[in-house]
């Protein structure tokens, strides 16, 4: 009766959490995401709590997310959690318009971008 359940996107060892409308350009919150990426996920939130970057408290709040999801979804260790992918992409863009000379009106667009954090637990050497 009931619709068939999703496949898991992500490994056994592995949690993801997203951010859709993050109020800045994909460029700029690249910057602070490569920061992070390939990190251990306690290192990577110290770095974000320290960066002078306004748009690294979104990713800090998405990695805890992230971190959360990992101990209570999944039952990770989250002493060994890195971050194994921090990626961004485009999300909309808003079109506002401003006066010109002569009557005329140049659009300004503001965009917006989403974020995906995932974390793995680091296997055993």
């Amino acid at each position: 009766m009931g619709q068939v359940a999703n496949e898991r996107r992500e490994g056994a060892n592995e949690a993801r959490a997203m951010a859709k409308y993050i109020r800045v350009s994909p460029q700029k919150l690249n910057l602070v995401a490569q920061t992070i990426r390939g990190k251990n996920a306690e290192r990577a939130l110290i770095d974000l709590e320290f960066s002078p970057k306004r748009v690294a408290e979104d990713v800090r709040k998405v990695l805890q997310s992230a971190v959360a999801n990992a101990e209570n979804n999944h039952n990770l260790d989250v002493d060994r959690l890195i971050v194994a992918e921090a990626t961004v992409g485009k999300s909309v863009t808003m079109r506002r318009f401003r006066a010109r000379a002569r009557g005329r009106a140049s659009r300004i667009e503001k965009q917006f971008s989403r974020l995906t954090v995932v974390v793995r637990e680091k296997e055993e050497e």
